[in-house]
C-alpha cells in the first residue's frame, strides 16, 4: 500500500522512529499507545503496547532488520500473545522525498489468512491517516 504524507522525508522518518511521535499516530483509529520502547538500529527491537477503545492492553514487538535514515525501515512484526491465524511478518517502509511531500510505500507479509492481511490492511490505513493529519 501507499500514502501521500504532507510533510518531508525526514520529519515522515522522525515521526516512525521516535516513540513520542510514534504514539501519537501507531494503530487504528481508537486506539493509543500508552507504552512504546523502540531501539531503531539494525539488531534493535521494539515493544507497542496498545490499548483498544474497549479491551484490555496487548503488545506487538519485533528487531529492526534495515534502518536507513530517512529512506528506509525494514523490521519483524509479532502480536503477543498471537492469534492462532497470525505468524510473524516483515514490515517494509520506503519514503520517497516528492518536495514537500513524502510518498511511504509499505510492504508487509506473508500472511496465513486474507482476513489477517485485511485486518492489517485496515490498520495500516488509518494509522497512515493519523499520521497524515499529525504531520499536517
Amino acid at each position: 500500500m501507499s500514502q501521500l504524507l504532507p510533510a518531508p522525508r525526514a520529519d515522515v522518518f522522525r515521526a516512525m522512529t521516535d516513540e513520542l511521535k510514534l504514539a501519537r499516530w501507531w494503530g487504528p483509529r481508537g486506539f493509543t499507545a500508552p507504552s512504546i520502547d523502540l531501539d531503531p538500529r539494525p539488531g534493535g527491537s521494539y515493544v507497542i503496547e496498545m490499548q483498544p477503545p474497549e479491551g484490555e492492553t496487548f503488545h506487538l514487538r519485533g528487531e529492526f532488520l534495515q534502518v536507513d535514515a530517512p529512506e528506509r525501515l525494514v523490521y519483524t512484526f509479532r502480536w503477543d500473545p498471537p492469534d492462532p491465524d497470525d505468524r510473524e511478518t516483515v514490515v517494509t517502509l520506503s519514503l520517497q522525498e516528492l518536495g514537500d511531500r513524502t510518498q511511504v510505500d509499505l510492504t508487509q507479509g506473508e500472511f496465513i489468512t486474507e482476513e489477517r492481511r485485511a485486518l492489517h490492511e485496515g490498520g495500516w490505513a488509518d494509522s497512515f491517516d493519523r499520521l497524515a493529519e499529525l504531520l499536517g
